[in-house]
């Protein structure tokens, strides 16, 4: 075959083709940029996501509150409990006001203490009153369930969250307070009449709607009722001791609060 022959050209020249294109893919970048490029630029997108995450958390989580409870009046001054609320745990319990002056300044620094954290431990208001401060304790009570009901109350209308959601369905039931009158009873002085408030079974106050009247008696009335009251509040029975001085009105006055205990099932 001549070398001139038009076959042998041919197949040289497709030879040559082929070897060209082998050689320009073997030149080829391993890697494609724009493949690279677009990998690198998902990295930072998805970093910046797991950023925003734990800040939506930590946002859920500040819930704190504070609610004062109503002032309790008792024979030797005014008790106020303030609460501190996180996630609806009482997490710190003041007493804003209590008695003052004289032995109501020792009373009360030996009591208050004592009470406020026993409000924090049993997270209610069932807590038992300190010896040798009677009156400062009952009146610390009753502000105290006055305060833990209005806690309940706000979380309630705050809804939501499932724990938020528990605590709607127990201030619901904790707010059905009712009023019982017990009969009345008659003493050589005069008639008295018990009225209880309860809720959830338990005595939140208590009031003589009658007692002794004229004379002496308004003074005696007067000087033992409100003893009566915080008493009956604070055994949460008719188990209350008789104000010296006056023997029948408080006789009279566990009477009647027995005959409404009775009718609210106590």
């Amino acid at each position: 075959m001549r070398k001139s022959h038009p076959l042998r050209r041919a197949v040289l020249a497709g030879a040559a083709t082929v070897s060209g294109i082998v050689l320009l893919l073997s030149l080829k970048p391993a890697s494609d940029p724009s493949s690279a490029q677009a990998a690198g630029g998902a990295a930072p997108q998805q970093t910046a996501a797991a950023q925003e995450s734990p800040q939506g958390g930590s946002g859920q989580q500040t819930g704190t509150q504070t609610v004062t409870g109503d002032v309790a009046k008792t024979q030797y001054g005014n008790v106020q409990v303030r609460l501190t609320l996180s996630g609806g745990k009482i997490t710190k319990a003041d007493a804003v006001q209590a008695p003052k002056g004289g032995l109501s300044d020792q009373k009360t620094a030996m009591s208050v203490p004592k009470l406020n954290q026993e409000a924090v431990a049993a997270q209610s208001a069932q807590i038992d009153a300190v010896s040798g401060a009677t009156y400062t304790s009952g009146g610390y009570k009753q502000s105290l369930q006055s305060a833990i009901d209005k806690a309940k109350a706000a979380s309630g209308g705050a809804g939501g969250s499932g724990s938020g959601g528990g605590s709607g369905s127990s201030s619901g039931s904790s707010a059905q307070a009712r009023t019982v009158t017990g009969d009345v009873a008659k003493t050589q002085y005069g008639n008295v009449q018990v009225r209880l408030t309860l809720s959830d079974g338990k005595i939140t106050k208590a009031d003589a709607v009658q007692a002794p009247k004229g004379g002496l008696s308004d003074q005696k009335t007067a000087m033992s009722v409100p003893k009566l009251n915080q008493e009956a509040v604070s055994a949460q029975s008719a188990n209350i001791d008789a104000v010296s001085g006056a023997t029948y009105t408080s006789a009279g006055y566990k009477q009647s609060l027995q005959s409404a205990l009775d009718k609210a099932g106590g």
